[in-house]
């Protein structure tokens, strides 16, 4: 037996470096395409909700220089109560929208909470006595309530900004190329950041999972009975304290770590957005003062380049929800994908007269002790 301090830290390491399994966006569609319904209809609706995005700084648009320059109320009344009746779809639209959305991935915690239930039922006897209990309870509640934010919250998330940075920027060519392009020339640079701080992301979650694996296998030890009365007995206290501090403090470093990388992703992205703005505010108003466009037509563009850089704003963000996902989902299908040592064949079935009879002979019955590797996971023992 290896032990020590060097030794857990190496194996710590190595698990929290493990990487995103091949196929596990593949295994996630199968769980999520039967809900092939209702996620049409969250597509629609979603659509509903981009296009009436687009077509309020349209309007806005018409109602400056086509009604308040030209002096014709009627076309600003008229254009106004449209407006106000756009909002009232659009409220009702992202209501629906956000009910599908929780009901989808409430309904997908639902079916893994069940199905990993029902796998480690069927583990022998082996994996309940190498498996750390708070580990593996912590893989069956934590990290499946994480996987409901991508099924549902995520999945309308995303076809949501992509359908609005498509209508987006398609009425932004209509109306200013030029400016269209200065706003388009720092797109890569919301994603590049997004796309660093996910993987950073990434490897600081899969580290706080473990270590909260950890520290909820030492509460359930020292909870119970058994466990109370054996650390009274033979314990050190102050090396138990000392070890459940140490790993609650690697938590909180963990989680401020995190926290304070995603609070920088959001201020450069709000510098970036704020200096843009500025730029097209000045190019805009030369162009407006040339004659070009009218301020009608500037005015809409900046609503719509707000509503531009709102979505790559959250475009930045989503890298790192997915592979925060997806280290859940890859956590879940190691508990699915450990394959039960002693399985019943499919041709069982139950003996006549077993429950009475005295005992049950066999013959050419023979057995070994299961490797560690066999009988759980690496992370989970």
């Amino acid at each position: 037996m290896i032990s020590g301090p060097g030794f857990r830290v190496q194996h710590l390491d190595e698990v929290t470096r493990q990487q995103v399994r091949p196929g596990t966006v593949r295994r996630v569609w199968s769980y999520l395409r039967r809900y092939r319904r209702q996620m049409l209809l969250l597509l629609g609706i979603t659509a509903v909700d981009s296009a009436i995005l687009v077509v309020i700084p349209l309007i806005l648009r018409l109602i400056i220089d086509d009604g308040i320059l030209r002096h014709r109320e009627s076309v600003v009344v008229a254009l106004a109560l449209t407006v106000a009746g756009l909002a009232l779809v659009d409220a009702a639209a992202e209501y629906v929208r956000s009910l599908y959305s929780v009901w989808i991935g409430e309904s997908l915690v639902l079916e893994l909470r069940t199905s990993v239930f029902r796998h480690v039922q069927r583990q022998p006897l082996a994996f309940f006595t190498r498996t750390q209990t708070g580990a593996l309870v912590s893989r069956m509640n934590d990290d499946i309530n994480e996987t409901q934010q991508a099924a549902g919250v995520l999945m309308s998330q995303s076809v949501s900004m992509l359908l609005n940075l498509v209508l987006v920027l398609a009425a932004m060519f209509w109306l200013s190329w030029q400016l269209s392009l200065i706003a388009l020339a720092v797109i890569p640079l919301f994603v590049l950041s997004g796309k660093v701080t996910g993987k950073r992301a990434q490897r600081l979650l899969r580290q706080e999972m473990q270590l909260q694996g950890e520290l909820a296998t030492i509460t359930a030890e020292r909870s119970d009975v058994s466990g109370a009365l054996l650390a009274m007995l033979y314990g050190r206290p102050e090396e138990e304290a000392g070890l459940f501090t140490g790993k609650a403090g690697r938590i909180r470093d963990l989680a401020v770590a995190n926290a304070v990388g995603m609070q920088l992703l959001m201020v450069f992205i709000t510098l970036l957005t704020a200096l843009v703005t500025a730029l097209v505010y000045g190019l805009g108003g030369t162009l407006v003062i040339h004659g070009v466009f009218q301020v009608g037509t500037l005015v809409a563009f900046i609503a719509l380049v707000s509503e531009l850089y709102g979505p790559l704003h959250e475009v930045s963000s989503l890298p790192v929800d997915i592979l925060t996902a997806l280290v859940s989902f890859g956590r879940v299908f190691e508990i699915l994908d450990l394959e039960p040592l002693i399985t019943e064949r499919a041709t069982a079935f139950p003996l006549p007269g077993a429950a009475g009879a005295p005992g049950v002979e066999v013959e050419g019955v023979w057995f070994r002790y299961p490797e560690a590797s066999q009988a759980t996971l690496a992370s989970l023992e």
